[in-house]
Order: C-alpha cells, then structure tokens, then sequence
C-alpha cells in the first residue's frame, strides 16, 4: 500500500494509493466457486469501498472475470451503477486498453527510458517472466516496437522460443484453455518447455520481470549481466530484490522500478474512472495515446529528479524522490504536516 501511494503519484493523476486482498486461490477452482467467493467477499467490502472513496482494480488472480462477479454483486447489493471498480467489462462502463494497459505502459517507458541513453529497442532480444496479463500484452507492444520476446514462464516452469514468442498462441493457451505453457511448447514446433526458473539464464538484451514479488534474485541478476544485459524494466509489483537491483545498478544495467514503470494499469484505471464519472467511453486509440503520453511524462519526472539530486540515471532513487515529492507538497499544501 505504501508502494502504491508513490506510484499512484507519479501517474500525475488525482489518485491516492493503497492495497488490499484475500487468501483465496482461485486455482483448480470452478467459475462457480469463484464467483461464490466474489460475492461473499464483495459483501463485506462494499460498505468500505464508493466511487470518490476507494476504488479497487485487478491483479494477482484477480481478472476481468472476478471483477465483473464482484461489480454485479456491488451493484445488487447497493442498488447503484457507479464506477467503483476498474478492469470492469466494456459491457458495463470498462475502459478500451485496460486489459494491456500495464504491458503496455511497460514497454511505453522502456522505449523512452532506452531512447533517452541513445539506444533503439528495435531488434533488441527481450526475456519476459510470467505469462498473465502484464507478461501477454508486454510482450506483444514488445513486437510491434520491433523487439523479440525469446521467454515467458508460469508457476511451473518457462518456455525458450529463439524464434519469439507467439502472442496469440500463448493468448490462446492462458486466456482460452487456462492451461500450462507444456500446451505452448507442444503447439509450437520452435519453443522449448523446461520446468522449474531459469528464464533470467538466457542472453538477452532486456529482462522485464512481469510474474510477482521477488522473483529476481541476486544469482539471477549475476546472470543476466554475465550475458550482457542492458536494461532490466520491472512489470510486476517489486520482483526485483533489493541485492539485485543494486548488483544490477552497480554493473551499469539501466533499472526501471516497478512503482514507475508498471503504473500504466493503475494510470488506465484512472482514466476508466474518469470515463465513468463523464458517462464517456473513449476509443481505444485515445485511451493508448494517453497512457504513451503518461509513461512518458514518468519516466521524465524520474530522470529530472535523479539529475536533480546528483543521482543520474538512478531511476529508483528518482521515482522515489518524484513520487514523495508529489505527496508531500499536496500534504503541506493541505495543512496536514
């Protein structure tokens, strides 16, 4: 929650920040079940939660799926329709781009982050972790930007396809059957299936930890730089380990923090509140030409701020300082402190 606040701040959007979840693991589960366990946990938090007071959205284990289970229960209970939840169904007040939104958003600051040290991601190989949501769509703006995606991985093992990653295929796989990347590998005659972790072993010139928490260890930081990896751009929320991220840092490798360069789910879900409040619905390529422009704007704020304190090029250090600043002049501004 206090990582979200940061976040949420260097979005430039008026959007406070904060964490919640369950316990429950939506695997081997029917839609039954888990639409049982949508509504009985909507229950309990619809009193806390309101449109101008606390809006949450998906992520780990939470899709379009739970989101529209717990929306229509909100809804029942209630007897409102207001946008109280982001990720929601186009049926009923989503935003166009959500879906990729934080793949998206990743790949926006990436590109100006490389282009602003004067490298092109264009033909660059990249190694992405995980194969949900963040994992899919990075990996598909990773391609249409002209680099090539060689790895995803699931909860059991990590697929290596040296001729990239076929997005529809792996679409397909996750989104359709909800299957394990084995059915990738078999469908697809090039990519080789392995289990356990290894994705951080093969050489690439940019990693993007898109799968969970502390995933990016220390050995494999030590890897990755061993095969001369250039840029290292966090998808998930803080799978970097604070050891590897300096190791990573310390070798030269351009690092980009999760709070800034994953924030374009949260930045969409703004903009889908936004939409809510207006009874709008924009097109796709309104909502998209915003979230480039947002990505942009953060990765901006982080670089003046790093050479604004003598931290050049640390991106961490200045998505931190960017994203306090923010708060704490609003909190002053306020009478708070």
């Amino acid at each position: 929650g206090f990582e979200q606040i940061f976040k949420n701040s260097l979005t430039g959007l008026p959007i406070g920040g904060g964490k919640g979840g369950s316990d429950f693991d939506p695997k081997g589960k029917s839609d039954r079940e888990v639409m049982a366990f949508c509504q009985s946990f909507m229950t309990e938090l619809q009193r806390h939660i309101g449109a101008d007071t606390d809006v949450p959205a998906g992520d780990i284990g939470v899709g379009g799926r739970e989101i529209g289970f717990l929306y229509g229960q909100y809804k029942r209970i209630r007897n409102c329709y207001e946008g109280v939840l982001t990720g929601k169904g186009l049926t009923f007040g989503g935003s166009l781009a959500r879906t990729e939104a934080t793949g998206y958003g990743l790949l926006y600051y990436t590109e100006e982050m490389l282009k602003c040290n004067g490298i092109d991601i264009a033909g660059k190989t990249v190694a992405i972790s995980g194969s949900g949501n963040v994992a899919i769509y990075a990996a598909q703006k990773a391609q249409q930007l002209g680099a090539k995606v060689v790895t995803v991985s699931d909860s059991t093992g990590w697929v290596y396809d040296p001729e990239g990653i076929d997005v529809e295929l792996l679409k397909e796989v996750k989104e359709v059957h909800r299957a394990r990347l084995t059915e990738y590998a078999e469908k697809r005659s090039s990519a080789q299936y392995h289990d356990g972790k290894g994705v951080w072993t093969v050489k690439v010139d940019i990693a993007l930890p898109c799968a969970t928490q502390n995933e990016l260890l220390i050995d494999d930081a030590k890897a990755l730089v061993a095969n001369g990896v250039i840029a290292v751009a966090e998808g998930a929320n803080m799978p970097t380990s604070i050891e590897a991220t300096e190791y990573l840092q310390a070798n030269g490798v351009l690092f980009a923090p999760g709070k800034a360069s994953n924030a374009g789910g949260v930045a969409t879900s703004a903009l889908e509140m936004s939409q809510n409040s207006e009874r709008l619905h924009w097109t796709f390529e309104e909502v998209d030409s915003k979230l480039q422009g947002i990505m942009v704007n953060i990765f901006h704020a982080c670089d003046d701020a790093s050479k604004k304190y003598g931290f050049e090029k640390n991106y961490v250090v200045g998505a931190n300082i960017a994203g306090f600043e923010k708060v704490a002049e609003a909190m002053q501004a306020q009478g708070i402190v």
